[in-house]
């Protein structure tokens, strides 16, 4: 069998685009240490306020040291939950101080929802069953919208709250 001149260049630049994809995701995979979610924390979905760090009192930000926060979040039925204030009514409203180290917890208790804030690097699918956590260093003064870019259903159009770093 006779191959072409240009299908020997075509089958080696193939070839070699196949090798190079499969070492930069070796390297990802092994090297970088990227897991699936299913090394991920799980949790009950129906019963989540066992998990201490998703009772009604310890959602929302939390200080944790200088500068490194927490923040715990419960997507439901259209909504971010952040917990309640002081006066008992619910927050809608994340304020961050530019710099902080932050490590957003989030899970759910019904369908498949999307954890982003527009204007950052900050992006999770959250699923039933899983803690979704991602650390980022918020180092960007602004007020960001957190969204849902998952469909959960009808009202996923209402289901945002906002992100103020400050400085």
């Amino acid at each position: 069998m006779r191959l072409h001149k240009l299908e020997k260049w075509w089958l080696i630049l193939g070839v070699s685009a196949l090798i190079m994809f499969l070492v930069v995701l070796g390297f990802g995979a092994f090297y970088m240490g990227t897991h699936p979610q299913s090394h991920g924390l799980t949790i009950d979905p129906n019963n989540i306020e066992a998990n201490e760090a998703f009772q009604k009192e310890n959602l929302g930000l939390t200080k944790v040291d200088t500068d490194h926060y927490i923040v715990n979040v419960v997507a439901s039925a259209f909504n971010y939950d952040l917990g309640v204030d002081e006066d008992g009514n619910s927050v809608n409203h994340i304020k961050i101080p530019k710099g902080a180290s932050v490590l957003f917890q989030v899970v759910t208790t019904d369908v498949i929802h999307g954890f982003n804030i527009a204007g950052t690097n900050v992006n999770m699918m959250v699923e039933p069953g899983y803690v979704s956590s991602m650390e980022v260093q918020m180092n960007k003064v602004g007020e960001f919208t957190l969204l849902c870019n998952e469909y959960c259903g009808v009202g996923h159009h209402m289901m945002f709250t906002t992100v103020e770093v400050y400085e």
